[in-house]
């Protein structure tokens, strides 16, 4: 609903809101890129290695063992 105080505001083009979502997507890869660099993991890399290896390797084992 329009009224004399408060007109409809414009309407916004494709354009601006592809550039919009964009901006959102780009902010969030950069705040994503400021969690990781500060290093606050929850858990080591090197146990997420280790893991990694031991899935890997669990799967081997079942392919050829």
């Amino acid at each position: 609903m329009t009224t004399p105080d408060h007109p409809e505001p414009p309407e916004r083009t494709e354009h601006d809101v592809r550039m919009s979502r964009f901006d959102r997507r780009r902010e969030k890869i950069r705040r994503e890129i400021e969690q990781s660099r500060e290093g606050d993991h929850k858990v080591p890399t090197w146990v997420l290695a280790l893991i990694l290896i031991l899935f890997v390797a669990g799967w081997a084992y079942l392919i050829w063992g």
